[in-house]
């Protein structure tokens, strides 16, 4: 092997190395963002986007390791599977996105403990006054909008992005491509 072929092999990332680190970042973009939100903006999250940040919570150090593995030459069947896990969670993240989304527009009734009407507390004594200092976030209320989505449409799109990426990942390392 030439020295320019050797030069040349060490530049290439290996198979799924890219891929993994595409996920990591747009996961940890997104969480940061989420915190943006909530943390500079005020947009309190509700109990569905709360859960839909596990899946981001998960796809950032697994996605994180699984590009170092993949740059270090770690066998194609252990990458597979890891990318097979971030494109279930993505997609599922992204399947619970859209539910939300569809809360959001009425399409159909979210969860009892954040939409609908909240039940009549009046009889519960010193519970009423307590009320008036916490602030219940329904998944059924838009919050923000940009461009007619609201964070759960962005939420869906990122996810299926993620997954697609993954899944990417795994068609990749079954041909032996870099990336």
């Amino acid at each position: 092997m030439t020295v320019a072929a050797a030069g040349k092999d060490r530049s290439m990332p290996r198979p799924g190395t890219l891929d993994a680190a595409a996920i990591a970042a747009i996961a940890a973009l997104t969480l940061a963002g989420a915190w943006f939100f909530q943390l500079v903006l005020g947009i309190l999250p509700c109990p569905l986007c709360l859960e839909q940040r596990y899946a981001y919570y998960l796809a950032v150090p697994v996605a994180a390791i699984l590009a170092l593995a993949a740059s270090r030459g770690v066998p194609r069947t252990a990458l597979v599977a890891g990318f097979a896990v971030l494109a279930l969670a993505a997609f599922a993240n992204a399947v619970l996105g859209g539910y939300h989304a569809g809360v959001e527009w009425q399409w159909w009734p979210g969860p009892s403990d954040c939409s609908g009407s909240l039940p009549d507390l009046r009889n519960a004594g010193d519970l009423l006054s307590r009320l008036d200092d916490v602030k219940v976030i329904r998944c059924d209320e838009v919050q923000w909008r940009f461009l007619g989505l609201s964070l759960a449409g962005y939420n869906a799109l990122i996810s299926l992005l993620m997954a697609a990426i993954a899944v990417r990942g795994v068609f990749r390392l079954a041909a032996g491509r870099s990336a």
